[in-house]
């Protein structure tokens, strides 16, 4: 697989592996086939992980640290802070304070197993204080041979600038796919205006995009997209045309509408990495193989116009997480 760069030099593989829903928000994991899923990304050039402490909780890093515990020198290892939860998986808020970033970092550290973390993201920005202070931690950590990039996650553009000030960004990791494109409006202009990275989680729009999941994920209350404003109610059933749309143009390229939507993203940028998750190892293959797929000019007239941005109904989230984002 290609490598693209991220800010500061950090150089990953073209496509990362979120690995979140192999232990939570999608439905039943299989740990044994999660492993299984790692092990063969890595096999076939994908060295970008993604995790974060609020998975599980805990309990994906734990997952990740395991299977890469003989591969670590593969790795190029992203996890996050900043969605605080108690043990009970109770959310406890968003918390940038410097001292939970310090001892946030050294839990991570140990239920990954690990030394140093490559990527240390801010999973969502703290309003109640500076982001300075909170910067001014994660700073410390990296002088403290803890962490050696940072990155920060569905941050406003003024929030960016005022982070690389206190130490460099090297990626902004927000969602970014064909039905939800809000980075070009501002955000993606800023990361590349400073040389930062950009991290597009959810590129096939959480499965929808797929048009694997649409239905059958509304339905599994372990499943998170159940109560997604996208997915359920009317506002799915209107955003399931656009799945339609993508089969006409997937069905001409001989491909898959996964395969499209990814490679979509892909096309937006050698500075954009896309982290599309699963826990199953088709799943995974059939993403790799996306990179392999080359749109003209005009394929990339017709998808866009296959997903118009002002047409797709239901906000991202439900109400209260999206007050988290933009920070």
């Amino acid at each position: 697989m290609e490598r693209r760069k991220l800010g500061q030099g950090l150089e990953v593989s073209a496509q990362g592996l979120g690995c979140m829903g192999m232990s939570e928000f999608y439905g039943e994991g299989d740990d044994g086939e999660s492993i299984a899923t790692i092990h063969a990304a890595l096999d076939h050039g994908v060295n970008f992980l993604d995790t974060a402490d609020m998975y599980g909780p805990f309990k994906n890093e734990v997952l990740v640290g395991l299977a890469i515990k003989e591969r670590r020198g593969e790795v190029v290892l992203a996890t996050k802070f900043g969605n605080q939860r108690g043990e009970d998986g109770a959310y406890l808020g968003i918390n940038g304070q410097p001292e939970y970033v310090r001892q946030a970092c050294d839990d991570s550290l140990r239920r990954l197993g690990v030394d140093v973390i490559d990527l240390y993201y801010q999973h969502r920005v703290d309003r109640t204080l500076p982001i300075e202070e909170t910067w001014g931690a994660m700073k410390e950590l990296v002088e403290a041979g803890k962490v050696r990039h940072l990155g920060i996650s569905e941050a406003s553009s003024a929030t960016i600038e005022r982070a690389h000030a206190v130490h460099p960004v090297t990626a902004l990791q927000s969602e970014y796919s064909l039905w939800t494109r809000d980075p070009e409006d501002d955000v993606l202009g800023t990361c590349r205006r400073l040389g930062i990275g950009f991290v597009a989680y959810s590129p096939l729009g959480r499965g929808f995009l797929t048009g694997e999941t649409a239905n059958r994920s509304a339905s599994d209350p372990k499943d998170f997209r159940s109560v997604n404003p996208r997915f359920v109610g009317e506002a799915g059933a209107s955003n399931l045309k656009f799945v339609a749309n993508l089969e006409s143009i997937a069905d001409e390229k001989h491909v898959s509408v996964a395969q499209l939507a990814l490679a979509w993203v892909l096309s937006r940028g050698a500075d954009v990495v896309p982290i599309p998750g699963t826990k199953r190892r088709k799943w995974l293959l059939e993403n790799i193989a996306a990179s392999d797929i080359v749109l003209s000019e005009s394929d990339l007239a017709a998808i866009s116009a296959a997903v118009p941005r002002e047409a797709v109904q239901g906000k991202r989230y439900a109400e209260r997480a999206m007050d988290s984002l933009n920070g």
